[in-house]
């Protein structure tokens, strides 16, 4: 392997079973600390694919994200947030994992090693050019990935990806990489951790970002969110208080009324 697989690389700590908890923790903490820096250097890369993502959301398109174990997992994360968030449809942003659901909760031997079922998995969403497909890998070398965003790739399909690995073979593939180096892992190739927070926090970006982008906040408020318990219920009932000045009785009247913050909040004047 040509590349420099800084995810597998060894430790800068040794001995770890000698440390006691308060050395652990603040161990683990300094190198947690590197990862906002690393992900602050990708951020030309995370605007660029951003911007793909919007245009595709705007045109009716969807956006996939498709990884293995942790990275799959975390995929499936952002994308089942979007709809309560912001009230997206299901199934605008959709989430896939080698294995398939299952693999959520449990491991599933070899799925990642798969070079045929990642393309699988995306036709069975009949997957088009119309949408983005993210590939994200801590690595840069899962076959599942890779293997779909070069099919992806020969049908003209948008294709980006997350990766912790400087011209991985991920980072090669997808159209636009998104490459953030965090160096080698507390624990020797325990990509769970360092680099699944700096997978999370550019999922993060990426989603909240092209919400912002497509009208779904407000000011600084989530107006678009499903109101699914009374924390939200309360949150929405906030919001349109403090964006109408009104009482809380009254708010909680438009929100029953209306339905949602939005059109509380846009029907206020013609009640």
């Amino acid at each position: 392997m040509s590349f420099k697989k800084t995810t597998e690389a060894s430790s800068h700590y040794d001995h770890l079973e000698k440390m006691n908890l308060h050395e652990l923790l603040i161990h683990i903490n300094t190198e947690d600390q590197k990862v906002p820096k690393a992900v602050e250097k990708a951020i030309p890369q995370i605007e660029k694919l951003t911007k793909k993502v919007v245009k595709s959301l705007q045109k009716g398109g969807r956006l996939f994200y498709i990884g293995a174990g942790t990275s799959g997992r975390l995929g499936i994360l952002d994308a089942s947030e979007i709809p309560p968030t912001f009230g997206l449809n299901h199934g605008v942003v959709i989430g896939l994992i080698a294995g398939g659901d299952v693999a959520i909760r449990k491991a599933v031997e070899f799925a990642e090693d798969s070079t045929t079922q990642g393309w699988e998995d995306l036709k069975k969403h009949q997957v088009g050019i119309n949408d983005v497909v993210i590939g994200i890998a801590a690595s840069g070398t899962t076959p599942y990935v890779i293997s779909a965003l070069k099919k992806c790739n020969s049908l003209s399909i948008t294709t980006g990806c997350i990766t912790c690995n400087e011209d991985s073979p991920l980072a090669q593939t997808a159209k636009y990489p998104v490459v953030a180096v965090v160096g080698p892992e507390f624990v020797t190739g325990s990509s769970r951790m360092k680099a699944g927070t700096t997978q999370k926090l550019i999922l993060n970006m990426i989603s909240t970002a092209a919400m912002i982008q497509l009208g779904k906040v407000q000011g600084n408020k989530m107006v678009d969110m499903q109101l699914s318990n009374t924390k939200l219920v309360e949150r929405g009932t906030q919001m349109i208080v403090e964006a109408l000045s009104i009482g809380l009785k009254e708010a909680e009247f438009l929100l029953k009324k209306h339905k949602s913050v939005r059109n509380a909040i846009k029907n206020y004047n013609y009640e």
